[in-house]
């Protein structure tokens, strides 16, 4: 698979890809009916001369299955494994993925709705497997305090002692690290420099004994450079601002085009909405080609980037999207 390796300090490196695909295995939704469109093909509802009894699951939680093209080569990683086995395993067999065909798996940031499935997908991939991840992501208790100082405790769903138990191959680095011989770059922990991405408010962890304010440092983004066209930002929940995220990975790529940003936006909800329309404006900057919200977006955001962007594409479980 070519070994995972640091981001050489002072350089800006990333080899160019030929071709892109990214198969959604978990997200918030999924409809059998919408049609292909260009950059999309679409899990149809029938199966050869009949409607299958079986059908794709979506839930609160992401997964993303991408592969890149090089010189002839393929190379395949899963990035998170969405909230619960049933789900992930479920798609993954519906969709045919091979689970041996997997040559890594890397971890977004800690949360359930993205490691609540790894233990099942672990199971069914080869014992050996590299698990890219931010030391961070380990780090148990996790919790928000609410107003009246009770914990509302987040699943501890990352165990380091149980992976390693199962022959996981973990590797722990909060700075940027190539993948498959510098296709695919794991940002590692991202610059926050914008006003309106503030962030999860009340969340705090312990580490050391000692209890701190939980930034979701952890949170970190795949990078992948299309040859001619620009730069292919895919994030989790970009907890630490999508725009955040894309301004680190043209600092540390130095390529200032973005050709497509995927993934979880994470603008949901009364603390996260303020920052709809500054987001919608930065991104309006980019001259993007293809922007698939997912996840953690939100509907209202959602509903403002279809409206805004004919780079627009609706995320469905199921769904192909072929750079």
């Amino acid at each position: 698979m070519g070994e995972i390796k640091k981001y050489p300090e002072g350089e800006k490196r990333i080899k160019a890809a030929e071709g892109i695909e990214i198969l959604i295995v978990v997200d918030n939704y999924v409809d059998l009916l919408l049609p292909d469109t260009p950059f999309v093909s679409r899990m149809p509802v029938s199966v050869g001369s009949g409607i299958p009894r079986g059908t794709l699951l979506a839930e609160h939680g992401l997964s993303l299955l991408v592969s890149v093209y090089s010189e002839g080569t393929r190379h395949t990683l899963l990035f998170d494994t969405g909230y619960t086995n049933i789900s992930v395993l479920n798609n993954m067999q519906r969709l045919k993925i091979d689970p041996s065909a997997i040559e890594a798996i890397v971890i977004s940031h800690f949360h359930m709705d993205h490691t609540g499935g790894l233990n099942g997908v672990i199971d069914k991939c080869p014992r050996d497997i590299p698990l890219l991840v931010h030391p961070d992501a380990f780090l148990y208790p996790r919790y928000m305090e609410l107003p009246d100082k009770r914990k509302l405790m987040f699943p501890r769903t990352l165990v380091r002692e149980d992976l390693i138990a199962k022959g996981v191959n973990i590797i722990e680095t909060g700075s940027p690290a190539f993948v498959f011989d510098d296709l695919i770059l794991v940002t590692g922990q991202i610059e926050r420099l914008t006003e309106f991405e503030k962030g999860m408010p009340h969340l705090l962890l312990e580490r050391n004994g000692r209890i701190e304010k939980d930034l979701i440092l952890d949170d970190q983004a795949l990078v992948i450079y299309l040859k001619d066209k620009g730069l292919v930002v895919i994030s989790g929940c970009a907890h630490s601002g999508i725009i955040n995220t894309i301004n680190y990975a043209k600092k540390i790529t130095g390529i200032d085009k973005i050709y497509a940003v995927i993934g979880g936006f994470h603008l949901s909800g009364p603390v996260f909405e303020p920052a709809i329309e500054p987001t919608i404006s930065e991104l309006a900057k980019l001259d993007l080609k293809v922007l698939v919200p997912m996840h953690c977006t939100g509907w209202k955001a959602i509903k403002r980037i279809s409206d805004k962007f004919p780079s627009f594409i609706l995320s469905s479980v199921g769904t192909r999207i072929m750079l």
